[in-house]
């Protein structure tokens, strides 16, 4: 009985996930937005929000940057990168975004009370995802990088569903818990036909300061411990370590690539694989798509 109750769920969320892209509405891009870059996780608290900030400014040194902020429930946007003011709408009624180190921001945070939760049904969400995306001047930009929330729920269907996407990079830490949620994450990512340009493993390791050593605290070998089908043959674009002044820039709204040269050049890097991603990306799409 339990052998065949557990083969009716099986079918159940084959035909479920196989079904996810099939039927979509047409994705129509955003009006003067060129690439869309999600930051996403399957776990929450791995750092999905810093790594976001930092390399929407590492990407701000080659070309146009914008910022989304799409967790509507925890947004982190608006403290990471210091930006408090209440947008402006134009002529049109678009909302103007909140500018800050040269990046184009926009978070429901900057819309609502910051001590007020946002207690919403997933309708709702939908719909204040859909207005975050085409209620928002956001042109002209080359780049406009998405912090999502964690897991794959209504948003991450909304995002992927609403508007074509050239890339996303997942955000995990080295403890088994976080990368089997990722590995979701990805499989996810995979079925509505988002291309995954890698993974960044965030509190990598602890580098002591008398020894010089790197010590590997919440565990190593982390492309090990992707073997799962969704990520086998993923990138992983970067290891970042665990230090203190990260959390505290991030509080501060002062992100580390502009004060600590050694996050600078992991994100640095990061954004050359991301900028070489979204190139061909676009090469492609010029030649399948127009």
């Amino acid at each position: 009985m339990n052998k065949q109750l557990c083969q009716l769920c099986h079918n159940f969320l084959r035909r479920g996930t196989h079904s996810i892209s099939r039927g979509l509405p047409k994705k129509l891009p955003i009006a003067g937005v060129k690439n869309i870059l999600l930051v996403a996780s399957g776990k929450g608290g791995v750092g999905k929000s810093t790594i976001a900030t930092n390399l929407s400014i590492a990407l701000s040194k080659r070309c146009s940057v914008g910022l989304l902020d799409a967790d509507v429930f925890g947004p982190s946007i608006p403290l990471m990168m210091n930006i408090s003011d209440v947008p402006e709408t134009n002529h049109q009624k678009l909302i103007i975004p909140v500018d800050n180190y040269n990046i184009k921001c926009m978070s429901m945070g900057l819309l609502v009370d910051k001590e007020s939760p946002v207690v919403w049904r997933g309708l709702m969400v939908m719909q204040a995802i859909r207005k975050l995306l085409r209620g928002v001047r956001w042109g002209p930009l080359d780049v406009l990088v998405i912090d999502m929330p964690p897991g794959t729920g209504d948003t991450q269907l909304s995002v992927t569903q609403e508007i074509p996407i050239q890339g996303v990079v997942l955000v995990t830490t080295p403890q088994s818990v976080a990368v089997a949620d990722c590995i979701k994450g990805a499989e996810m990512f995979r079925k509505v036909e988002v291309p995954i340009v890698g993974v960044v493993e965030n509190m990598s390791y602890y580098m002591c300061k008398d020894c010089g050593k790197k010590h590997h605290l919440f565990g190593s070998n982390l492309q090990e411990k992707l073997k799962g089908e969704a990520l086998r043959d993923v990138r992983i674009l970067g290891e970042l370590p665990i230090k203190p002044e990260i959390s505290e820039n991030c509080d501060s709204g002062t992100p580390s690539v502009i004060l600590d040269s050694d996050i600078s050049d992991i994100f640095d890097q990061n954004c050359g694989l991301s900028c070489t991603f979204l190139r061909a990306s676009l090469i492609i799409n010029s030649l399948f798509y127009t």
